[in-house]
Order: structure tokens, then sequence, then C-alpha cells
């Protein structure tokens, strides 16, 4: 019998849609004589803390959702993951607060002379199996516009916390419309190339705004998505996000994705549990979060989408999306079991 082959492509939104591929990478059953070609599409756009000392110091894209790609898809992913989490609290500016995975990203830039030379090398000495790829070469940044007509350059400023007391947006606000700033953002020829030859394409989960949109922005992303026979999923947030998705629903997530995408999407993967009580008003009081459900009253109009329930979570003191779970709907649609 002969071997089916999936290409599958992860567009990248940060922790977690570490959950997705990692998930993708692990997920086995009794299926046999298929492979799966993994490859992360990756958001070019952040410039928090020490990534913005590393970006300004040295000229690089920013390392850290790439690091966590190649954790992700590294062959010990356990590991990898520990190291380049790993950051000292007791050195020089450059390394204090600095996690090693973004030391080691610029230092084999700076030995290779480009950045995808140097990602290239880190992927094979921590035996990547799969495709890591920046969404673009250029060097980018987040750009939002608030409800009121504010505009917010640079995720830093745009991804603020409680502890923020020199935020410079009304943190009671949506976003409204989002865009990158600087001299070009074309789509990386490699991200074109997995788009379009992938039989399968998930968006998402994770922060909306500042980490899954932004990969959405480059030019001919949408060209992109276009050209490919790929079924493309979204992976629909299990929670808001404060100041960035406060009063959103299920369907203002899906719309604007569709509105940077295109309206491309075949299916939606939405979760179904439900969180303890207990949980949910500790994320309402602490992080004014609330749960991302379909809800009866909720009008699709005629949207040609198919919406998936099912149980997505993993909960303990935290709400997470579960690996597996995810991996064992995503790989049902790839096998045509879910039309």
């Amino acid at each position: 019998m002969s071997e089916t082959t999936y290409n599958i492509t992860v567009i990248w939104g940060g922790s977690g849609t570490f959950n997705v591929l990692y998930g993708l990478k692990t997920y086995h059953d009794d299926t046999e004589h298929e492979k799966k070609n993994l490859a992360a599409i990756i958001a070019m756009t952040d410039s928090g803390g020490t990534t913005w000392e590393i970006r300004d110091k040295y000229w690089v894209l920013p390392p850290g959702d790439i690091r966590r790609g190649i954790a992700a898809l590294a062959r010990d992913t356990g590991l990898v993951r520990q190291l380049f989490e790993y950051k000292f609290d007791r050195e020089e500016w450059v390394i204090w607060g600095n996690k090693i995975g973004n030391i080691l990203l610029t230092a084999l830039s700076d030995i290779k002379w480009w950045f995808e030379a140097g990602l290239d090398e880190a992927c094979k000495m921590f035996d990547v199996k799969g495709k890591v790829i920046p969404v673009t070469l250029e060097d980018v940044h987040l750009g939002v516009r608030m409800e009121d007509g504010t505009e917010v350059i640079g995720e830093k400023n745009i991804d603020v916390s409680d502890k923020n007391d020199f935020a410079i947006h009304n943190l009671d606000q949506n976003v409204k419309d989002a865009f990158l700033v600087g001299w070009e953002w074309n789509l990386n020829p490699r991200a074109r190339d997995a788009i379009v030859h992938s039989d399968l394409i998930v968006i998402g989960p994770g922060d909306f705004y500042t980490s899954v949109v932004p990969a959405l922005l480059s030019k001919w992303f949408r060209k992109a998505f276009r050209d490919s026979n790929a079924k493309i999923v979204y992976v629909a947030n299990i929670m808001t996000k404060k100041w960035e998705t406060t009063h959103y629903e299920l369907p203002d997530f899906i719309n604007n994705v569709e509105r940077y995408s295109g309206e491309v999407i075949d299916y939606v993967l939405v979760n179904s549990w439900n969180i303890s009580d207990d949980l949910v008003e500790k994320y309402k009081r602490e992080e004014w979060k609330k749960p991302v459900k379909l809800k009866s009253d909720m009008d699709f109009g005629d949207k040609s989408y198919k919406i998936i329930e099912r149980d997505f979570i993993n909960e303990s003191d935290v709400v997470r999306h579960d690996p597996l779970k995810l991996a064992a709907v995503l790989m049902d649609i790839c096998r045509n079991w879910i039309k």
C-alpha cells in the first residue's frame, strides 16, 4: 500500500499555535502509511521586551516566535524548549533577561550573515522535523488603529499590561484595524511555496492582533491563499484578550480573519467544553477575559465554512488548547473524515 503524504502549514500565532504544531508532530493513531510534512509560517512583528533590544542592536528579525517554532518541531521538544526558554538574570544587558534561544539565533544570523541562513543552521542543530519560515524577510512593525481613531505603532505599545502606566491608547477599546509599517513587507518566497503546496493550512490560535493577524498582512499573502488548493482551518481562541478583543464574540474573530486573509476559511474549530465557573470568574476578575463560544443566536449569514465544536481544552489553573485534541480533528479533516 502506498504512503499518503499530507503537507500541513500552520500560520504561527505565538504560544497558542505551538500547541497546534506540537500536537500535529506527536499525534499518532492506528492509521498506517501516512506522512506529515509540517511547516510553520511565523509573523515578524514582535518588538516587546528584550526582543526590541536585539532588533535594534543587531539588525535581525525578531527571534521569539521562530524560537518557539524550532522547539515545537525539534526531535526532543522538551529539552529544546527548556533550553530556549532559559534566561540569565545576572549578566550584562545583552544577555540579562534574554532567552537562550534568542541569543543563539542572533549569533547564528551574525555568523552566517543572514537571518534565514542562521535559522537553517539552528534547525539542523536541533533536528527539526519540518520547516520554520519567517513570513517576511523585511524589517516591519505592527500598527493598529483603535475604535476612537488612535494609531499605535509597535507591538510593545499595543500589548500593554496592568503594570504599564504609560499606555498610549484607551484600554477599554477594541482594535479596529491592523497594518504593517516598514519599507517593504513582501511575502517570503519560502512562505508562498509552503502555502501554495499545502493540503491543510491552520490559522491560529493566539493573541489575535499581536500574533495571528500580523502573519496575514504581508503583501501577496491573500494571493497565495487563492493559489492554494488547501483546506483552510481557523482555530478560534478559547478566551478573548483584554485591550485587543475585549468585547469580541466568535463571529467577530472569524470575520476579522477573513478581512485580512480573504473569504478562504473552510472550517472553524471552536471549543464546546464548559470551563469551570471558578476559572471563568478568575479570568474575568484578573484579566477581563471571557470564553469564546458558539451561541444559538449567532447568525453567520451565507457563510460557507463549517463550524466544528469539540472539547479542545486542557484545563488546570489556566485554560489552553490541548495539542492532541486539536491534532485529532485536524487529521480527520485532512483524511476527509470530516467534510
